[in-house]
């Protein structure tokens, strides 16, 4: 049977799932499962982000982006491979492609790490960094637990499948700056904000931008834009969560573009939120998720082995 081919991302209400209604729990489990099984994307409303919260984390990520270079670079450490504090501009390059992203960004784990997990480190030069960034890590992470209830539901699986795997999981809050594109003339060919690349994680929770650019890749191969409405967060299946799957679910390849010329001089701002399993976690393909029309696309792979070989090829870890 075809797939609709959708001219935007679905929305739904999140308190649909926690109403405590039986009828709106499971009409929000099968919407969502429709959703990430055609185009991975979907707008969430009432997802736990206050409009207080996510203007005063914009406010104090920008603060600290608006610094020098040689500032920002006390907080760049490559023995932790991108994974905490600052990470520079034409340090990333999507799986694929030659051109390094045009974007620097900063990045926060777990609050409380744990075994060999790395620890954070925030800029002293920007105060409440650190307060807004914790802040919003913990809600999106226990939004991002609700969630996975649902999706496990959708996947005929226990309502708690996902809550061991991911409990102190290696979760990043990415504060990222696409920063000015001064010359227009000067940039290489192909090199833009994001190239096309699939998400590492299981989910991504991310809160709308500050400008436009976010594309996805639809079905038939048109890339379609998507803006989250004030109230919205979008959230997009990651590749973890499509092996696990047997790309049951969809790990969606998105972009963001370049502005046009006249606004190539301005800055974007986006926040997303990467949701981990643990490193231990089994990303073996479900076996309800393989018949002979969709046999097993992937290889067995733990969570910590996947990110791993991510990483090395977008080029964070040697």
């Amino acid at each position: 049977m075809e797939q609709a081919l959708l001219d935007e991302i679905p929305s739904l209400d999140l308190a649909d799932f926690t109403s405590g209604d039986p009828e709106r729990k499971a009409k929000f489990v099968q919407e969502i499962g429709k959703a990430f099984n055609n185009i991975g994307f979907v707008a969430i409303k009432n997802h736990g982000l206050s409009e207080e919260l996510r203007g005063k984390l914009y406010e104090t990520v920008q603060k600290f982006f608006y610094q020098p270079d040689e500032l920002k670079k006390k907080y760049e450490f490559p023995e932790l491979a991108g994974q905490r504090g600052y990470v520079g501009k034409g340090k990333e390059t999507a799986k694929g492609h030659s051109r390094p992203d045009l974007k620097e960004f900063y990045h926060i784990g777990q609050p409380e790490a744990e075994g060999d997990m790395y620890t954070n480190v925030f800029p002293a030069e920007v105060p409440q960094f650190e307060k807004y960034t914790t802040e919003v890590y913990r809600t999106f992470e226990n939004t991002g637990k609700t969630l996975l209830r649902a999706i496990a539901l959708y996947l005929g699986l226990s309502e708690d499948y996902f809550e061991a795997k991911v409990k102190g999981g290696d979760s990043i809050l990415r504060a990222l700056h696409y920063f000015p594109i001064e010359n227009p003339d000067a940039l290489p060919e192909g090199a833009v904000r994001a190239a096309a690349h699939g998400d590492i994680n299981l989910i991504t929770l991310l809160m709308g931008a500050s400008a436009e650019g976010l594309e996805v890749l639809r079905l038939d191969g048109k890339w379609i834009p998507v803006t989250a409405l004030p109230d919205q967060i979008i959230i997009n299946v990651g590749d973890m969560l499509d092996r696990l799957t047997n790309h049951k679910l969809k790990s969606t390849i998105h972009r963001v573009v370049n502005p046009p010329r006249e606004k190539m001089k301005t800055s974007r701002f986006s926040i997303p939120f990467f949701m981990h399993a643990r490193p231990e976690t089994d990303l073996t393909c479900l076996n309800s998720c393989i018949d002979a029309n969709n046999p097993r696309r992937y290889e067995n792979m733990t969570a910590g082995e996947f990110l791993d070989e991510r990483l090395r090829e977008l080029g964070l870890k040697k």
